[in-house]
């Protein structure tokens, strides 16, 4: 009980502004810890969204507690743009020893979001040039530029007129490519250089993509598709923007995603799992790209919080000392076997597809009073009475998406597999 004897869910219903979410799960969290947590009643719950792909490292992992709350008995803010930090400077050292390629200096900010629109806005300071390329049904963030770039209407609703000069080049779909007709040919990459000429004034500053689409289903382009396009943006002098806000940092089974794909980013966005789970976001690029903002032409406040910081150095000695992109990777491969076996008995599921711990499992739309997307809500909500927590994604809303932090054990995504294939029986 809480603020004069009220529950958490009567101060959520009469305070909170709820209208921008179908509905909050009936969870009231009181700890957790690694890839479990417990309300407050004592049921636990395994968890596999990790707050929206975020506790990579697990709830409260001791190191970056402790890094935390060392950084707090110092000093919680003072500007990390106004003044020198220690913390600050070194975590942007260790991300230019992690990143691909030549990217060098980060823009810290607060949220993807804010670090994708940042990335934007530095795109266009290097260029000159003022239009962008985005992928249908990609993701980027619910602020005016962000959502500019979003290939989602339904992220979109009620709001516009959003930032022009934005063109949308064909979703790269491995299996199931549009462009292609079925598997993915590359003619979906092709398809880039016709939304150039044919889509744009000529004037593309950069194409910003996701390396696996997250909030479209968790869509995993084809091996040589970010290859292909790099080559046509190259002939065209347009950056590359990738979007790691949610792939980023072990997710995939790579520190990044886009090292998949063979390519090397001109700009980077980052989040989520970059500080486990204290609000942190960043942009990093090559430095003459870097070096092309004016001063007091972009700045943050908050951005770059000592705190924050301080997490997300802790964040990557875990990531490193408890190897936790090859666990990602491993785990990812046996947790795409075992469900393919549940697939091929359940005939509720299309298709399971992903990358290292970001899998999406796609449910079949059958016909009848039930359409997919209320299967997938009925199916969270099963497994959270089963004592397991998913997420819900897919331009249809019917991809149940398995994002857990990075610490689960082979144990605990057995018992999860488990459990999605009885609440798969019971949903249908």
């Amino acid at each position: 009980m809480t603020v004069a004897g009220r529950s958490a869910s009567e101060l959520y219903q009469r305070y909170l502004n709820l209208s921008p979410v179908a509905g909050v799960e009936p969870i009231t969290v009181e700890r957790g810890r690694g890839a479990e947590l417990w309300d407050v009643d004592g049921r636990r719950y395994l968890d596999c969204f990790a707050g929206i792909s975020v506790v990579s490292t697990g709830h409260s992992h001791p190191r970056v507690v402790e890094a935390a709350r060392e950084q707090m008995e110092r000093f919680i803010h003072c500007g990390s743009l106004l003044y020198e930090v220690p913390v600050v400077g070194e975590l942007a050292a260790r991300l230019a020893q992690v990143s691909p390629g030549a990217l060098q200096k980060t823009f810290f900010s607060n949220s993807g979001a804010e670090a994708v629109e940042g990335a934007m806005r530095l795109a266009r300071a290097f260029t000159g040039r003022t239009e962008f390329i985005a992928l249908e049904t990609g993701f980027h963030g619910r602020t005016n530029a962000t959502l500019a770039v979003t290939g989602n209407r339904k992220r979109k609703q009620h709001g516009g007129p959003y930032l022009g000069g934005v063109a949308f080049a064909p979703a790269p779909h491995l299996t199931r490519c549009r462009v292609c007709g079925g598997a993915c040919t590359l003619r979906c990459a092709d398809a880039v250089e016709d939304v150039i000429n044919y889509h744009t004034s000529g004037n593309v500053a950069a194409f910003i993509a996701e390396p696996v689409l997250g909030e479209a289903g968790i869509v995993v382009p084809h091996p040589d598709y970010f290859r292909r396009v790099k080559e046509i943006l190259d002939r065209h002098g347009i950056l590359l923007i990738v979007d790691e806000v949610q792939t980023g940092f072990g997710r995939t089974g790579r520190m990044f995603g886009i090292e998949h794909f063979g390519v090397e980013p001109d700009i980077m966005a980052m989040a989520k799992g970059i500080a486990s789970g204290f609000p942190l976001g960043g942009f990093i690029a090559r430095p003459e790209i870097a070096d092309a903002f004016q001063p007091g032409e972009h700045l943050s406040t908050f951005g770059g919080n000592p705190v924050s910081c301080a997490a997300a150095v802790a964040t990557l000695d875990v990531i490193e000392d408890e190897r936790l992109c090859e666990n990602s990777a491993r785990l990812g491969q046996w947790l795409l076997a075992k469900l393919e076996t549940v697939a091929a008995r359940q005939p509720a599921i299309a298709e399971v597809r992903g990358k290292g711990l970001m899998v999406g499992i796609e449910l079949a739309d059958r016909g009848g009073a039930t359409t997919a997307a209320q299967q997938a809500v009925q199916m969270r909500a099963a497994c959270r009475e089963r004592g397991l927590i998913i997420g819900i994604g897919g331009f249809f809303g019917n991809v149940l998406r398995i994002q857990p932090p990075l610490v689960i054990t082979e144990e605990q995504l057995g018992s999860a597999v488990a459990t999605l294939d009885e609440a798969l029986t019971a949903t249908a």
